[in-house]
């Protein structure tokens, strides 16, 4: 019952000190001006917090990162997506090289569907970019409010079961076998529904470039539950496709300039510091506790997002 509380008593402080902050700040910048400096400090500090919370999560900085900036700080929202790719970019790049070393990510596995994700995500970003910030708004408010429903509904399986790969993945040669330290073993696998697979990350590519999301809140699940694949393979992998998708979108709004440094750089050192004790924490809390601090989190984030584009809360 103790740690119950403890485990509760985290979750409010968590949310707490990401949202009072922000909420002052937006306030305080309707009624009087700020001076410069304040802004990216507030946003190295709220992207802090957000990296300790989103390693244990298991989600991208940027699904995080997105909703929150834009909803909470007077940033343009095509400077916040251009930001929050950078942010899951730079997360998934550190991530990749391990990874890949480690045998949790597989390229035969990653490449097809990167391939696919990243043409659609720079299709998203130019469909993005030629939105009307209220419009992209709103959408992000009613995207980031299904993902905190899938988010509460998914449920995932260490090792799905998969009786026999499909036409696809046998051409594509989708298969291998990776070491699971938690038990101690190899464990051969392979993926089926591979056709359901390229179209959803068709979509995930779409959805990551006009909001400027790090999906991998949606490649785990499409790649375990829909693919097949065991659990931590698809964690591993999805971090690596990340790095390909990203990138990718990414360009678009450098290339459109909607980029700044001002915003991007506190953003993605205050995250990659974060995360750094995020992992540490990993080892403490349970990981059920931060899924549903971000679950807490998204809600709010969203409902700020729906509410801003729409006009009923500026």
């Amino acid at each position: 019952m103790i740690n119950n509380k403890r485990r509760y008593g985290l979750m409010v402080v968590a949310v707490v000190l990401i949202t009072l902050p922000m909420t002052a700040l937006a306030a305080a910048a309707t009624s009087a001006a700020i001076a410069w400096w304040i802004w990216p400090l507030a946003l190295f500090l709220v992207c802090f917090i957000l990296g300790m919370v989103a390693v244990p999560a298991g989600v991208g900085g940027g699904v995080l990162f997105v909703p929150i900036v834009s909803g909470f700080f007077p940033f343009h929202i095509d400077f916040v997506r251009g930001a929050g790719l950078l942010v899951a970019l730079a997360s998934a790049l550190a991530a990749g090289p391990g990874l890949l070393r480690a045998g949790l990510a597989d390229l035969r596995l990653a490449l097809p569907l990167a391939l696919v994700a990243s043409a659609s995500s720079i299709a998203g970003a130019l469909i993005g970019l030629s939105l009307s910030p209220q419009l992209v708004q709103t959408a992000l408010g009613i995207t980031i409010l299904g993902i905190v429903v899938l988010m509460w509904r998914s449920k995932r399986s260490e090792f799905p079961h998969v009786p026999a790969p499909d036409a696809w993945s046998s051409a594509l040669r989708i298969n291998g076998v990776f070491y699971d330290a938690a038990s101690k073993r190899d464990v051969a696998w392979h993926v089926h529904r591979t056709p359901a697979g390229l179209a959803i990350f068709v979509g995930i590519g779409i959805l990551a470039g006009v909001f400027g999301l790090g999906a991998g809140w949606a490649n785990v699940p499409a790649l375990n539950l829909v693919m097949g694949a065991p659990l931590r393979l698809s964690a591993g992998t999805s971090g690596f496709i990340l790095s390909i998708v990203d990138s990718a979108a990414a360009w678009v709004y450098i290339n459109k300039g909607a980029l700044l440094a001002i915003i991007a750089a506190p953003s993605v050192i205050g995250m990659m510091l974060g995360a750094f004790i995020g992992a540490r924490l990993l080892k403490v809390l349970k990981a059920s506790t931060i899924r549903k601090l971000v679950i807490t989190m998204l809600l709010l984030a969203g409902t700020r997002a729906f509410l801003k584009g729409t006009g009923l809360w500026t």
